[in-house]
């Protein structure tokens, strides 16, 4: 671990501690009020009505933007809303790059406004060289949106590359970093000028808050130009929402880097299992971008694909400890069939472009002990005959 490793993980855990300047609480209070006194027209606040701002909000964003290296923060109510933040920076002649693989509801939502007008969007195949030069030889983007890794099948996308290309037709690089989050990704020192996370996910960790939040690097045109856009639309996220979730990014790296111990356990076992076809984690040498992925990220992480030889209402019956569900990323390990669930609002035909197949299953690896979790799919590969 370097200096700055450890660094990162007194900074998060330190997060909000010691700031309550009325009590000198150690942990920060929760303010719920949705508007402030004023004192006079000439005596304005920092606060006044809770959706243009509010401290709690703003602990949150405070902590986020440090974590990632940026400026600033703007914490929305989802992922969705984050991503909707930012595409509110297009106009009706923009061009927005975006992963012809990426999560289903993100297709759905950038081909949804695309068909609106609201900007033009050409998917692409992120993880080709050759495919990127021609997306870029023939077309001038003002935005590229990269999701590393893919949600569900992995792929890995070179980050710096890509931004080096976009840097140079001066179009802003979006990279969703919810997969990872700023334990195992720093997309900013790849060359990102915008992060955003579903911070439903291994933000908070519990998978007992929806939230989203938009970090900017280095942009403050663009960054108070984002908290305008949040205000105007009212994709703010909630106090109590933004209390909970600063509570779990404390213990964010435990999380994290338990869960990635499992994961690592885990895509070994089912990868030499007569019943699975293929695994689908960075992590593994057999994987296609292995290489990239142990020298762009700190770690593989704790998702993963796969896709299974057999029934699937039997596999899934047999499961436990594997709750079939949305989301990913809490302490629990979650199962999730995405050609049904999170990409089936693709429709057929892209999920097939994308390698979402039928017997595609994703794993959200929890904190559990990892025999238990080894033993509950050993016991369903069984059963999936």
């Amino acid at each position: 671990m370097t200096m700055d490793d450890k660094n990162k993980s007194t900074q998060i855990v330190r997060a909000g501690v010691g700031t309550d300047p009325a009590h000198k609480s150690v942990m920060p209070p929760l303010y719920l009020s949705s508007t402030y006194e004023i004192e006079g027209l000439e005596q304005r606040g920092v606060y006044e009505y809770s959706r243009t701002k509010n401290p709690t909000r703003d602990e949150l964003a405070d902590a986020l933007s440090d974590l990632e290296g940026g400026i600033g923060c703007a914490v929305t109510s989802s992922g969705m809303a984050a991503l909707t933040l930012i595409l509110h920076q297009l106009g009706p002649e923009d061009l927005i790059f975006a992963p012809y693989d990426c999560y289903g509801r993100s297709y759905w939502l950038l081909r949804a406004l695309a068909e609106k007008k609201h900007f033009k969007l050409k998917f692409i195949d992120c993880y080709n060289d050759a495919a990127l030069d021609t997306a870029f030889s023939e077309h001038t983007p003002n935005m590229v949106l990269i999701e590393s890794p893919s949600n569900p099948v992995m792929r890995i996308a070179d980050i710096k590359s890509i931004a080096a290309r976009a840097n140079q037709c001066g179009a802003k690089v979006v990279c969703d970093n919810t997969f990872l989050s700023p334990i195992l990704q720093r997309p900013f020192d790849l060359g990102a000028d915008i992060i955003f996370h579903s911070t439903t996910k291994f933000i908070n960790g519990h998978s007992d808050v929806v939230g989203g939040a938009v970090i900017v690097k280095d942009n403050q045109e663009l960054l108070s130009d984002l908290h305008l856009w949040n205000n105007s639309l009212g994709t703010i996220g909630a106090p109590f929402d933004s209390y909970m979730t600063l509570r779990g990014l404390r213990t964010l790296e435990l999380r994290v880097q338990r869960a990635q111990e499992n994961t690592i356990k885990i895509a070994n076992f089912l990868e030499g299992h007569p019943k699975v076809k293929k695994v689908y984690y960075p992590g593994l040498s057999s994987h296609e971008a292995h290489e990239l992925a142990s020298k762009q990220q700190n770690g593989p992480g704790a998702m993963l694909s796969f896709e299974l030889k057999g029934s699937l209402s039997k596999f899934l019956s047999t499961l436990k400890l594997f709750s079939l569900a949305q989301s990913l990323g809490g302490t629990e390990s979650l199962i999730n069939h995405p050609a049904s669930m999170t990409h089936v609002s693709m429709g057929a035909d892209a999920r097939a472009e994308a390698g979402v197949s039928d017997n595609l299953l994703r794993l959200s690896i929890g904190i559990e002990h990892i025999d238990d979790l080894l033993t509950d799919l050993d016991d369903a590969l069984k059963a999936a005959c």
